[in-house]
Formats: C-alpha cells, sequence, structure tokens
C-alpha cells in the first residue's frame, strides 16, 4: 500500500511540474552526454598512446663523415642492447632520401633543394620499453660517428598534450553542466515540495517518518536523472554512428576506432550517476527543507 502510495505520488509530482522536469531532464542529459563523451575521449586517448608508443622508433641519426668501422660497431651494440626489440633497421643515404622525399612530398622547394648526401643515414631502433629513451640516448649520443638521438615519442607528446588539454575541457564542462543540473534538480525538489507543503505538513502531524515524505521526492528526482541519462546515451550512440563512424571515420586512423564496448559501458555508468546524484541532491535538499 505504501510502495502504491509512493510510486502514484511520483507520476503526480512529475506531471504537475512537468515544465521543470523536462528542464531538469534536458540539463542532465547535456551534462551526462558531456562526461560520457569526455569518458570515452579519455579512453581514446590512453589507447591511442599504447598504440602509437607500441610503434614508436628511436632514430640515431649518424654523422656526415662517419667511417664503415663506426657504423659497423654501432649495429653490433645496438644488436646486443637488452633495452632494443627486434633487429635495428639501417637507412642507408638512398633510403634515407626516399624517406625524406615521402616525408616531405608537400613541400617540394625543399625537395629540390635537398640533396641525398645531405640528408643523413640512420638506425631506426624500437625499444622494449618506450619510457627507457633516456637510457638509449645517454648510450649512444656522442659516441663516434653518431650525430643525434631523436625519439618520436618526444614529438607525439605535443600531439597528447593537445589531447589532454581537450580532455581537461571536456570534463571540466560536463562539471560545470553537472552543476547545474544539481542545482536545478534541488530547485525542482524545493518548487514541489512547497506546491504540497500542506500534505507535507499533515503527514508530519500524523508522525509520517521523513523517509516517507521524502521518498516521492527523491524518487522523482532519480527518474528524471535516469530518463537524463537514457537520452545522453541515446546521444552517444548517434554520434558514433553519424559522426565517427561517418563523418570523421578518416579520423580513426589516428585515434583508433571507438568500440561499441565502450559506448555500451557509458550506460550504466550514466544511469548510475544521474539517478545516484539526482536522488542525494533530492535528500540533501528536504532534509534542509522538512526541518523548516
Amino acid at each position: 500500500m505504501r510502495a502504491k502510495y509512493v510510486l502514484s505520488e511520483v507520476m503526480v509530482g512529475l506531471w504537475r511540474n512537468v515544465t521543470m522536469t523536462v528542464a531538469m531532464i534536458i540539463t542532465m542529459a547535456v551534462s551526462l552526454t558531456m562526461l560520457g563523451a569526455s569518458l570515452v575521449m579519455y579512453h581514446q586517448v590512453d589507447e591511442m598512446k599504447a598504440r602509437f608508443l607500441s610503434n614508436v622508433q628511436v632514430s640515431i641519426f649518424l654523422d656526415v663523415n662517419v667511417t664503415d668501422e663506426q657504423q659497423n660497431a654501432l649495429a653490433q651494440e645496438l644488436a646486443t642492447d637488452p633495452l632494443v626489440s627486434g633487429t635495428p633497421v639501417f637507412l642507408n643515404t638512398a633510403d634515407s632520401y626516399k624517406l625524406f622525399q615521402e616525408q616531405m612530398k608537400n613541400d617540394q622547394a625543399l625537395i629540390d633543394s635537398t640533396t641525398p648526401e645531405q640528408v643523413p643515414q640512420s638506425f631506426r631502433v624500437r625499444l622494449k620499453d618506450p619510457t627507457k629513451f633516456e637510457q638509449i640516448k645517454a648510450t649512444y649520443q656522442g659516441k663516434p660517428g653518431v650525430d643525434n638521438v631523436i625519439d618520436q615519442a618526444s614529438l607525439l607528446n605535443r600531439v597528447f598534450d593537445v589531447l589532454g588539454a581537450l580532455q581537461g575541457l571536456a570534463l571540466v564542462l560536463a562539471i560545470a553542466q553537472g552543476l547545474a543540473a544539481l542545482l536545478l534538480v534541488a530547485n525542482t525538489i524545493q518548487v514541489a515540495a512547497y506546491s504540497k507543503r500542506r500534505e507535507v505538513a499533515v503527514m508530519k502531524l500524523v508522525g509520517a517518518s521523513n523517509w516517507f515524505i521524502q521518498s516521492p521526492f527523491v524518487l522523482e528526482a532519480m527518474f528524471a536523472g535516469a530518463i537524463g541519462a537514457l537520452v545522453a546515451y541515446a546521444g552517444l550512440v548517434a554520434a558514433k554512428v553519424f559522426l565517427i563512424d561517418d563523418s570523421l571515420k578518416a579520423l580513426t586512423a589516428i585515434i583508433g576506432e571507438v568500440q561499441w564496448g565502450t559506448i555500451n559501458i557509458m550506460l550504466p555508468l550514466l544511469l548510475a550517476a544521474g539517478a545516484l546524484v539526482s536522488g542525494v541532491t533530492g535528500w540533501v535538499t528536504l532534509r534542509f527543507y522538512i526541518k523548516k
């Protein structure tokens, strides 16, 4: 009987304040969509970092005047280095110039002004642990015949820094939207409680517990939060189908494919966040209101 009464009050409360309820759902949906998008972005950036770092190479550029003996000594040392994964690849002058032409194909003037002899030979090696570049650099920088040691990961770090900033911005915006949603939830609950203040006063006079009085309002907030989470999940699904997999399909080569598993795991997370946060906000708001 009590459960039936509580559920009926929830439905009545949602319909009575339908405008506020719709506003609360929309605000929750926007904030949860941004939260879900930021979580997906975090996951994709982490996946991208792992993929790029697993394929990253260290380039050991040789001096223009390197001798055959120096080159052979470096090749033997790299082949037995415990930090190196696989067999080092040596690029002679012709190979280095061909790679230079491929990398600079959009700058024909630079290609025309550069001769093969100006492009240094190099060893390309992969590390078992990409984070140990400094050890490799300290070992080979300054050795006879070595001009410079460059880690591709240092170039990628700039890209990762930009993506990290975008991650942080998305999270900050999600938090700001979340705070706005919480304020709207609290305001909606107060309006609903005020519109039923006489019923609340009567229930208190007859000895109804605070939990029994608060439960319809809390469930209203949780219902709105759950609906907002479903709308947010639908937004993420639409973004994957129509944006990521369609308009921005070319970016998958860089950021990797966003798996359906990543999108689907957002549903329980967003439902839990939307319902729990809304419910707790409503409960805290009513505790102060009913004590008055």
